[in-house]
C-alpha cells in the first residue's frame, strides 16, 4: 500500500485532513475557552449599534413596527434578531451569501477585516453561517454599509436598485409594498443589520472619493456628502471667478476717472507762460552774438586788404625798383 502512488496520497490526504482539524478546530477552542458563548439577549445590551439601526426602524415604519414588536427594546430587538436569523437561513440566504471574510484574494479590501474566531462565539452563530458560495456578496459586514430602507426595497423587488441581479424577490415579507414590511421583514433587517456591528471599524464604508461633476450637472436638493462637497468646491470656484472679475472691473473703473480728472484739469489750467519761450530767445542769443562778431572781423580783413592793394597803385614805379 505505501508502495503505490495512491496509498502515498491517500496517507497525505489524510494527514492534511487531520492537520486542518487541528490548526482550524481544536486550536481556537483551546485558545477561546475560557470565553463563554454569548446569548442573544447579551450581543443586544452590549452593541449600541444594533440598538440604533431597531430603532430608526420603528421611526421608518411606525405603524407595522407598533404592530409588530412594540417599542424599541432591548428584549424585542432579541426577539427581532433571533426571528431574523431563522428567516435568513429558512429563505437560503446563505446558499449565495457567505459570512467569513479569508486571508486570501484581497478579501480584507473588498469585504472589510479577515474574520475572528471570538466574533462566533454566540448562539446566533450555531451554526456557522460560512456559506457554500458567493453569488451575492460577503455579509459578515453588512451591518451599517446600507440603511433600512434600501434593505426594505432591495428584499422586496430587488432589481429596482440592480436591474441584473441575480437575487429572488420576497414580497410575502411585506403587506403590499417595501413601506409596509412585516414582522419577518422587519425582523430580517435587523438581523442584517447586526452583521458586523460589533467591529470598531463600524460602519465599514468602502473608500468613497467624489468625482469632479461639474455644478450644472448635480441634481437640485442633492443630500449626499460627495454632491454636498462638490457643490461647494464650485460655489467657492464661482465666488473666485467673480471676485477677480469684480476686481478688474473696479481697475478700469479707477483708471477712468483718473483720465477724466486729468481732461478736466487741463481744460481748467491758465494758457501756457512766455517764460519757456524767452528762455528760448536767451538761448538763441549767444548763437547770433557769435554770428555778428564773425561778420565783423570778415570785413575788417576785406578793409586791409582793399588798403593794402591801392598804397600798391599810389607808389611811383621806382619805388618798385
Amino acid at each position: 500500500m505505501f508502495e503505490s502512488k495512491s496509498g502515498i496520497l491517500l496517507v497525505g490526504g489524510l494527514g492534511f485532513f487531520a492537520f486542518a482539524f487541528l490548526s482550524n478546530a481544536l486550536v481556537p477552542a483551546l485558545l477561546y475557552r475560557h470565553m463563554p458563548e454569548q446569548t442573544t439577549a447579551q450581543l443586544v445590551a452590549s452593541n449600541s449599534n444594533l440598538m440604533y439601526q431597531f430603532e430608526n426602524l420603528s421611526q421608518r415604519y411606525p405603524e407595522s413596527f407598533a404592530a409588530h414588536f412594540g417599542s424599541p427594546t432591548p428584549e424585542n430587538c432579541a426577539e427581532a434578531l433571533e426571528l431574523g436569523r431563522r428567516v435568513y437561513t429558512g429563505e437560503g440566504c446563505w446558499h449565495c451569501h457567505s459570512q467569513f471574510i479569508r486571508p486570501v484574494s484581497r478579501e480584507a479590501d473588498r469585504w472589510g477585516p479577515v474574520s475572528k474566531t471570538y466574533e462566533y462565539q454566540n448562539e446566533l452563530q450555531r451554526p456557522v453561517m460560512f456559506g457554500t458560495r458567493r453569488v451575492g456578496p460577503d455579509l459578515s459586514r453588512e451591518g451599517g454599509r446600507r440603511s433600512n430602507d434600501w434593505h426594505a426595497v432591495h428584499f422586496f423587488k430587488p432589481t429596482l436598485l440592480s436591474a441584473d441581479s441575480p437575487m429572488p424577490a420576497y414580497p410575502w415579507l411585506f403587506h403590499g409594498s417595501p413601506d409596509k414590511p412585516n414582522k419577518r421583514g422587519l425582523a430580517l433587517i435587523t438581523y442584517v443589520q447586526w452583521l458586523g456591528s460589533w467591529l470598531e471599524s463600524y460602519p465599514l464604508y468602502e473608500a468613497y472619493a467624489p468625482l469632479p461633476i461639474p455644478r450644472s450637472k448635480i441634481l437640485p436638493g442633492a443630500s449626499r456628502a460627495g454632491d454636498q462637497n462638490v457643490a461647494t468646491e464650485s460655489d467657492s470656484s464661482e465666488e473666485t471667478s467673480t471676485g477677480g472679475a469684480a476686481k478688474e472691473s473696479e481697475a478700469k473703473e479707477s483708471e477712468a476717472k483718473e483720465s477724466e480728472a486729468k481732461e478736466s484739469e487741463a481744460k481748467v489750467s491758465p494758457p501756457e507762460s512766455s517764460t519757456p519761450k524767452s528762455s528760448e530767445t536767451t538761448a538763441s542769443e549767444p548763437k547770433s552774438s557769435a554770428t555778428g562778431s564773425n561778420a565783423t572781423e570778415s570785413s575788417a580783413t576785406e578793409a586791409k586788404e582793399s588798403a593794402a592793394t591801392k598804397t600798391a597803385k599810389d607808389q611811383p614805379d621806382g619805388s618798385s625798383k
